[in-house]
């Protein structure tokens, strides 16, 4: 089985390049079938770094993470989807784990979580992604599944602009088992410098908190915007 590789960007020209060579070069190449980007009408030069490093580019007709993501999902030829943020890299030979688990029974999964600066929360926040618990999911863990399995849950809700990577994961659960990979991805903390580790910190949990008190979408993209710097949304 196959892997297509599927990222969402908008403005990530400081890492692509670097992350679709990671890509290349830190697992089998024979596991990987194409790398597709997705690009929400990047301004930075996004589009053409992604061209030179071999990625397959597609214009994405909505912009939205969750949307951006059900497009490349649709263009994709692998038999395995593996959804990754612009500024996170799995371990080496990704492939070959997601493969295997897969092979062992799972139709999806993610990584734990790390990042690539040292932060006594950061730290704690990596320790807890490591359970199996629908509570504690994150984007930038990197979800893998079967295509046939996302098709039945339905991809991502386009409807949400705010924790589309978390809402996906019950409806997943539905359709197979879904498992948490002992190996972390690595992902950036630039945002947490720009907006303060304990404070960022806090304001994920403060959303997290709104969503699962059912407030709606409009709320939480709106809070979202007013107190993150830098968001990307």
């Amino acid at each position: 089985m196959l892997i297509s590789i599927i990222i969402p960007t908008y403005n990530e020209s400081e890492q692509i390049e670097s992350l679709i060579h990671h890509l290349q070069h830190k697992t089998d190449p024979n596991h990987i079938l194409e790398i597709i980007v997705v690009d929400g009408n990047s301004q930075d030069g996004t589009i053409e770094l992604a061209k030179q490093a071999g990625a397959k580019v597609i214009s994405a007709s909505k912009k939205g993470r969750a949307s951006q993501m059900n497009e490349g999902s649709r263009q994709a030829k692998g038999e395995i989807l593996y959804f990754l943020h612009g500024d996170t890299f799995p371990p080496i030979n990704f492939s070959k784990d997601i493969q295997m688990a897969i092979q062992k029974g799972a139709k999806c999964g993610c990584y734990s979580l790390s990042f690539d600066k040292s932060h006594w929360l950061l730290e704690f926040i990596g320790w807890l992604t490591s359970f199996n618990v629908n509570a504690i999911r994150f984007g930038d863990q990197s979800l893998f599944v079967t295509k046939d399995c996302f098709i039945q849950a339905g991809g991502f809700s386009e409807e949400m602009l705010v924790m589309e990577d978390h809402e996906i994961i019950p409806r997943l659960r539905k359709y197979g088992k879904f498992v948490v990979m002992n190996k972390t991805v690595q992902t950036s903390t630039k945002k947490f410098q720009v907006n303060g580790t304990v404070r960022l910190m806090t304001i994920f949990v403060y959303i997290y908190i709104l969503y699962y008190l059912g407030a709606s979408q409009t709320r939480l993209t709106k809070e979202y915007r007013r107190l993150i710097k830098k968001g990307k949304i």
